[in-house]
């Protein structure tokens, strides 16, 4: 019974193991990516930002909060049912077609934002698809100037079109929280392409990794 123990505790340890892996171009976001029973995939990356937890809220809920560290152009509509409309273009307008906008879906004040595409660039390949996954951004205290900062994305089946769109965001995801890294602590700057500015997410380099479970 002792070695059954022993050997269940072990291989717990290395499962956490696998589950928090850090990006290979980004050494400071953890990826927890995984798939579910059902074969959707899901997106999970973690780091830890150089702020307060009011600080990250105005980061994800203002216009000039995102316009600091992930585009060129924004205006927030916060509220249930509102939109974050964004543009990597600084030189986008309200209502251009070819902006992002996503629904605000839920939030908690300080702790919680979630939020679905409804509109993406006209190019954006395989849109519709997209439309059917969500972004759930969370944020916890370490001390008074620090925070985990957790980015969740979901309903990413299991299809040829849903696995290129969750290759793409896995990365883009990941450059978005180590730019947010980099808005509050310059000194956590890393190299990285910035993103193309038609689509809601930068392409991911050749040989992305895999999920876990595949």
């Amino acid at each position: 019974m002792k070695t059954k123990s022993v050997l269940a505790v072990a291989g717990l340890v290395a499962l956490l193991s696998l589950q928090a892996q850090p990006v290979k171009e980004f050494p400071k976001v953890e990826d927890q990516c995984f798939t579910e029973a059902g074969g959707a995939k899901v997106i999970q990356l973690s780091t830890e930002v150089s702020a307060s937890p009011s600080e990250i809220w105005d980061a994800f809920t203002t216009a000039d909060g995102w316009r600091s560290f992930a585009v060129g152009f924004a205006v927030v509509e916060m509220r249930i049912g509102g939109i974050i409309e964004t543009s990597y273009r600084k030189d986008a307008s309200p209502g251009n077609p070819d902006n992002i906008k996503n629904e605000i879906v839920a939030y908690i004040p300080n702790r919680m934002l979630a939020i679905r595409c409804i509109q993406a660039p006209r190019n954006f390949e395989h849109k519709e698809e997209f439309f059917r996954t969500s972004t759930v951004l969370e944020w916890a205290p370490i001390d008074s100037k620090r925070c985990r900062v957790t980015l969740t994305a979901a309903g990413f089946r299991a299809t040829p079109a849903f696995d290129e769109l969750f290759a793409r965001f896995r990365w883009g995801n990941a450059y978005t929280l180590q730019k947010l890294r980099e808005r509050f602590d310059p000194g956590a700057r890393e190299t990285a392409t910035p993103p193309d500015v038609t689509n809601p997410a930068p392409r991911p380099p050749a040989g992305g990794q895999p999920a876990k479970g595949q």
